[in-house]
């Protein structure tokens, strides 16, 4: 696998940027490096999808599975004060940053630890799944995603994620109906699609 942001310890030299920024009215600090991604601002597809998240209909933690350096994992953890929200990337540097951002904001709620994927995920009966995928490190690691999801939801949880149109997004939204039973739409946004699916069984 190709040094990008998906990967265990990326290869490239630190070279640390801070920005500050607010979302969902959240006014934020986050500690960024090179090897991560989305280094100088939170990307789009970020925002859309947070602006978008509904909170689940049933109690439970939330996880962000590949939560870079922290931004969805942290609004979320700013937003459900009475949830723990756990946080998981392959990438070592990411996993470091995303529990240096958790601390500047000050929040209580929220943990980041290394797992690529679901692999070293040991929290069970999840209310909810969150993800703005790594497309670059090719469409398996996403379908792995939406499989493994379903596993680590309890019945009547739901999965979200944000992808392009030029991403696949239409394909991983059959993707999640194949997996789930079904799937939508929640928003559509400068080619960007916030889809969600419901484990109903």
């Amino acid at each position: 696998m190709s040094d990008h942001y998906y990967t265990n310890n990326p290869q490239k030299e630190s070279n640390p940027f801070h920005f500050q920024t607010t979302i969902n009215s959240y006014n934020l600090n986050f500690q960024t490096d090179d090897g991560v991604f989305s280094k100088k601002q939170i990307d789009y597809g970020t925002r859309v999808l947070l602006e978008h998240f509904d909170p689940p209909e049933i109690d439970g933690d939330l996880l962000d599975v590949g939560c870079g350096y922290g931004p969805i994992g942290i609004v979320l953890a700013k937003r459900f004060e009475n949830r723990k929200v756990v946080m998981v990337d392959i990438n070592e540097r990411a996993v470091h940053l995303s529990n240096q951002n958790i601390a500047m904001n000050k929040v209580k709620n929220a943990f980041a630890y290394v797992s690529d994927g679901f692999s070293g995920v040991k929290q069970e009966g999840l209310a909810s799944i969150v993800t703005n995928p790594p497309f670059r490190a090719g469409k398996d690691v996403v379908i792995n995603m939406i499989e493994g999801s379903r596993v680590k939801l309890q019945k009547g949880g739901d999965f979200w994620l944000v992808a392009q149109k030029k991403q696949g997004a239409p394909s991983l939204k059959k993707k999640m109906e194949e997996v789930f039973g079904n799937a939508e739409v929640i928003k559509r946004d400068k080619g960007y699609y916030v889809l969600r699916s419901k484990k109903i069984d």
